[in-house]
């Protein structure tokens, strides 16, 4: 006879007590005897046991009288009738049925041998998979949703321990097997018990097992399982708040302070200019537990506040987490106290670009910290130390550092006090240094020192291309100085000098020095506040004919001067008769000499020489033409007594007319 595919060999018994009836129902139990728990066994047992006729288990039936139970082979089973037989059977497929449904499941499920990963199962006397493990329901450490605590073991997958320590999350029944049994054993008569009391043991014992399985979980539910292959979805109900709103507002209610209602709409934004907002140290200490995890803004503007020194160390808390701002303002902040720990964090921070830090009041006692800043930064490319309190001191400090930076392209010193060594210290850092490519030392006190270095930086300078040094006591031989130094640069494209005491000399002296530099590549020239003159405007002419697109500005021309009003030679006459107290006939009498009471004009002439009365040319042809009134060339005293008078009264009205207009303007 043909052998069912995986079974254990076995064929009916061909003992003639065995009639049509038993042959019959082993046909009819071949198929449930092919998934019972006891044809799972190796298959060399289940060939010798067909072979010397063991008694299997699945022929062995309990039978009930007496109160005693003995053991009957399969011949005595197969007195029982048809009627007997078949509920047992429908029951067992049912439960078979379904149990190869779950083993079908679970193979989806592999380890990386190949092998199914579920452990051994007590739903049997045997093991199922080979490979010893349990799959992993659900990892001890997962969240339940609802609770939003670490889920505790529930109930185990099988009967016994489990050594993994895999838990399900919670219990699944499953109605359908409970209906399938249910039906089952409404179809069994009553009056089969006690003919099927084995068969009805083993099945019993089955569905005990199988079902505790399914109080466990439905396994046909993709819904009832919880792995680690799937990934967490966040709750729908959980909400996150990535902007910090929410934190900063609690932050605001812990420290008492009023949330700036410009910053909680600019929270996301690139640039956040909170200038001139009035910030305190505690609103500093609320913004900066947001801007800690911020990742929008890149670009913060806090100048022109009053965080002070509390404030000062809440922005570096800040600056020690965040990694995104490039570009920092703290300008008129007063951070002078917290100096130290500010250069600190600059130079731990790499992502900071741009730093401004005008007007804090840094001195010299800060400039220590600022010049190992300087000196072992690598990432700063620009920084703004001006308006502050920078002395001689601070320069000497500076100007060592300066020299040794490797990253800063732009620096802004101006608006402070570096003079004398200080400035000759800051001018060669410039020199040594190869990176800087603009420095603004305008409004300090470079004078002629620091006049002679600048001109050596830039002389010895390849990189430098922009400098200011607008207003710093720079004379015209300062200047000078200077233009030799730009003799020989090929690099320097804009260089400001306005406001100094250099005058127009010492413009010239800078064009110059220009023409005789063929390889200059200056653009531009600022000489504002200073006043040029012609000779300037000559040899700037020749400088733009060697640098076309050269723009320069200046104080313009110097103004000429306006003509002095010339004084009449009536009033000189009048001035020396006035103050040698003398008659105006005896005036006459010193140019008449003999007497006739008429004299030429070269007799006029000699004797106003010989008083001190200084005439030109003009002046004296002047005086001739008022008093010679009758044009014969010659003057007598009647002539000079009316020109004196007519000149009296002339200025008689004159003094009339000013006293006249004077309370008027007043």
């Amino acid at each position: 006879m043909e052998k069912h595919p995986g079974t254990c060999a076995k064929t009916p018994c061909s003992r003639s007590c065995h009639g049509r009836r038993a042959a019959d129902g082993a046909a009819k139990k071949k198929t449930a005897h092919a998934f019972s728990p006891t044809c799972q066994t190796s298959k060399g047992q289940g060939q010798v046991g067909a072979k010397q006729g063991i008694i299997s288990p699945e022929s062995t039936a309990t039978k009930q009288g007496d109160g005693a139970s003995m053991p009957t082979n399969r011949c005595h089973t197969e007195e029982r009738s048809d009627a007997a037989r078949r509920p047992a059977a429908e029951e067992r497929r049912g439960v078979e049925s379904e149990r190869q449904e779950g083993l079908a499941v679970r193979a989806r499920f592999e380890s990386p041998c190949g092998s199914p990963v579920w452990g051994s199962s007590t739903l049997g006397s045997h093991k199922l998979w080979p490979c010893g493990t349990r799959r992993r329901l659900l990892d001890t450490h997962s969240v339940d949703k609802q609770t939003s605590r670490p889920s505790t073991a529930l109930s185990a997958f099988s009967h016994g321990s489990n050594p993994n320590g895999r838990v399900y999350k919670k219990t699944i029944s499953r109605t359908s097997s409970r209906r399938s049994r249910a039906g089952s054993s409404q179809s069994k008569k009553p009056g089969d018990k006690g003919q099927s009391s084995a068969s009805d043991s083993e099945n019993e014992d089955t569905r005990t097992r199988v079902s505790d399985f399914d109080n466990q979980a439905d396994i046909m539910d993709e819904k009832a399982w919880e792995t680690d292959l799937e990934p967490e979805v966040p709750e729908a109900n959980s909400t996150y708040d990535h902007s910090g709103r929410k934190l900063y507002l609690e932050e605001c209610a812990r420290l008492g302070v009023i949330p700036v209602s410009y910053f909680l709409r600019h929270m996301t934004s690139r640039q956040l200019h909170m200038k001139h907002h009035g910030l305190r140290p505690s609103d500093m200490l609320a913004m900066a537990s947001v801007l800690v995890s911020n990742t929008s803004i890149l670009s913060l503007d806090l100048s022109d506040n009053w965080l002070g020194y509390h404030g000062g160390l809440a922005v570096c808390d800040m600056l020690k987490e965040n990694c995104f701002i490039s570009e920092l303002n703290l300008s008129d902040n007063h951070l002078n106290r917290c100096a130290g720990e500010l250069c600190r964090i600059l130079r731990l921070n790499d992502y900071l670009r741009r730093v401004t830090l005008a007007g804090n009041g840094f001195d010299d006692k800060a400039a220590e910290y600022f010049a190992e800043f300087i000196g072992a930064s690598s990432h700063v490319e620009y920084l703004s130390l001006s308006r502050n309190s920078l002395c001689e001191r601070a320069g000497q400090l500076l100007g060592p550092a300066i020299s040794e930076n490797s990253c800063l392209k732009e620096l802004d010193l101006s608006w402070n006090q570096l003079r004398r060594r200080g400035a000759v210290a800051v001018a060669n850092g410039i020199k040594n240094n190869v990176f800087m490519k603009k420095i603004n030392l305008a409004w300090n006190g470079f004078g002629l020192e620091g006049a002679v270095a600048l001109g050596d930086a830039i002389k010895g300078n390849s990189v430098l291309e922009e400098i200011d040094i607008t207003n710093n006591r720079i004379t015209t031989e300062g200047a000078v100085v200077i233009g030799k130094g730009l003799s020989a640069n090929e690099t320097l494209k804009v260089l400001k000098m306005g406001i100094n005491p250099m005058q127009s000399a010492g413009c010239w002296g800078i064009c110059a020095a220009i023409l005789k530099n063929p390889n200059s590549v200056l653009q531009a020239l600022d000489f504002s506040d200073v006043s040029v003159n012609k000779d300037f405007e000559e040899i700037l002419q020749k400088v733009k004919e060697q640098l076309p697109g050269l723009r320069v500005k200046h104080g313009g021309m110097d103004v000429p001067l306006k003509p002095k009003t010339p004084v009449h030679p009536m009033v000189k006459l009048m001035t020396y008769i006035n103050k040698n107290n003398i008659r105006l006939v005896d005036f006459f009498n010193k140019f008449d000499k003999d007497g006739s009471m008429s004299v030429t004009p070269d007799e006029f002439y000699q004797g106003l020489q010989e008083t001190g009365i200084t005439l030109t040319e003009e002046e004296f042809q002047q005086l001739l033409k008022d008093l010679d009134r009758d044009g014969d060339g010659e003057i007598n005293y009647s002539e000079l007594v009316i020109g004196h008078t007519d000149f009296q009264d002339k200025e008689k009205k004159m003094q009339t007319v000013m006293t006249t207009v004077r309370p008027m303007t007043s």
